[in-house]
């Protein structure tokens, strides 16, 4: 764990090679992730639920909301890249999704129902995909381009990164 409340895991640091092994475990990661993340907020008030994990950071209701928009994106994005040639994919501002309305008010559950349901539909692609596959690309217009095998690292990362930032804030908060 780090000191930086922003990153209490760190920043995402890719390995090479990306073997077959490493691919498995981030599938299982992300497909831990959601029941990770409700454990994360169980039990939390909604006035918990309210504070940011960090000063000037998302409350921790706008960090759940935030995991399934992301994850949305992502699964899209791996879709777009199995069925068109490296596509450009449009990026969304998520700081800007993080201040709507549900984002900030609406119950967690709705979310934590979500990731539950889009994990287990991705995990059921992840683990179809071929060898070839995995080097399929799309081309992030910020980003530059990317191979779904290494997004499959950085979405296993991001999961556990907003989860440790929720679990950071209860064990500083002595939130039981």
């Amino acid at each position: 764990m780090s000191d930086d409340l922003r990153y209490p895991i760190g920043k995402f640091e890719m390995v090479s090679p990306i073997t077959p092994e490493r691919l498995r475990q981030w599938i299982d990661e992300i497909a831990s992730a959601p029941g990770q993340l409700r454990a994360a907020v169980a039990g939390l008030s909604d006035a918990q639920l309210d504070t940011p994990y960090r000063p000037g950071g998302w409350t921790v209701r706008q960090v759940v909301h935030h995991l399934p928009d992301s994850h949305m994106n992502s699964y899209c994005r791996f879709r777009l890249a199995l069925t068109e040639d490296a596509p450009t994919i449009k990026p969304y501002n998520e700081a800007r999704w993080a201040e709507l309305p549900d984002a900030t008010t609406a119950p967690v559950d709705l979310s934590l129902a979500l990731l539950e349901s889009l994990h287990q539909r991705w995990v059921v692609l992840l683990k179809a995909l071929t060898e070839a596959e995995w080097d399929r690309r799309f081309l992030h217009p910020e980003l530059g381009e990317r191979t779904l095998r290494v997004s499959a690292g950085v979405y296993a990362w991001h999961g556990r990164h907003h989860v440790a930032q929720i679990t950071s804030l209860r064990s500083r908060s002595g939130w039981r």
